[in-house]
């Protein structure tokens, strides 16, 4: 899959290494995953996600706010147990750099009636690099059995290599 790591990058990035490593450049690091978190509703995981992303330097704090307000709008569930909060058009000038933040809900979260996510993945994508995200995490969903198995996994690894290994 490997579709959160750039391949841009010449010097190595945080798709290989570990702690001391993710120097940052990488759109995941291992540091942007919680897992086996309580299940909360959909405003308070927004937020979390929100501020892994702002903790990771990817957004300004105002970006959370616009990914609570894109949700009012349309709802960022896309299926198979996903959500994908992210800024509105509006919220671009919020972006520092691309990056996503993968949150774990083993009992998942609300975003609508009958729509369950068990994997809330917070996304900033600067420039066009935001449709290029959306379209891989829209290839990603579709292996069931993958998805799946990460929402009970215990193993962080296990998430981050199946968002930067490549296949």
């Amino acid at each position: 899959m490997g579709f959160f790591k750039r391949n841009d990058e010449k010097s190595n990035s945080a798709a290989g290494g570990g702690g001391a490593e993710n120097t940052g450049s990488s759109v995941l690091l291992k540091e942007n995953i919680l897992m086996g978190e309580k299940s909360v509703d959909k405003t308070v995981a927004i937020e979390k996600a929100g501020q892994l992303l702002v903790n990771g330097g990817y957004v300004m704090p105002e970006y959370i706010n616009a990914m609570q307000e894109r949700e009012k709008v349309l709802t960022t569930y896309i299926g198979n147990g996903i959500a994908i909060p992210h800024g509105g058009g509006a919220a671009k000038n919020l972006i520092l750099k691309s990056g996503i933040s993968i949150i774990q809900y083993p009992q998942g979260v609300k975003f609508e009636e009958g729509k369950v996510a068990y994997l809330v993945v917070g996304i900033a994508g600067k420039g066009n690099e935001h449709m290029q995200i959306l379209t891989n995490l829209a290839e990603f969903i579709q292996d069931e059995d993958v998805v799946k198995e990460l929402f009970q996994t215990n193993d962080k690894n296990k998430i981050y290599e199946a968002f930067t290994t490549q296949v």
